[in-house]
């Protein structure tokens, strides 16, 4: 893997926030995590010895009130088991789909400070992410 990914580009932010934000949205999250978390030095957390997926644990636990005070909700998750479509390097450890009643929300999340503190757990623990944005649309038997 030589390209790695934890927070947004400049464009591809900009290319979202010029998106419809009165419309629901799913975001589709792969996480790939760090063997160990790497936390700033001088972090609470910094020197456990806490693995990536424990860091990520504390990122839900502490973003969690406040992606559900916004109006969130995770509508679909899974663990990795194999790459069916795609370069055999790629893996992801786990995957999800959070679902925001607008992007506005998704907004006020972000800005919150209380998220803004808890995301440090985010970055300490992923070596590798993808945030995906998609208009839900309905489901059913066919593609």
């Amino acid at each position: 893997m030589s390209e790695t990914f934890i927070d947004p580009s400049p464009a591809n932010f900009n290319a979202f926030k010029d998106l419809p934000r009165d419309e629901p949205i799913h975001m589709l999250n792969l996480l790939l995590y760090r063997d160990e978390a790497q936390y700033p030095e001088g972090h609470e957390h910094a020197g456990k010895g806490w693995s990536g997926r424990r860091a990520y644990h504390e990122y839900g636990k502490t973003s969690g009130p406040i992606f559900r005070r916004v109006g969130g909700t995770i509508v679909w998750r899974g663990t990795f088991q194999t790459m069916v479509t795609g370069p055999d390097s790629m893996r992801w450890d786990d995957g999800f789909v959070a679902q925001y009643p607008n992007s506005a929300a998704f907004f006020e999340m972000i800005k919150d400070p209380d998220y803004q503190l808890a995301v440090v757990n985010r970055t300490a623990a992923l070596v590798d992410s993808r945030l995906i944005r998609f208009k839900p649309s309905e489901g059913g038997e066919g593609f």
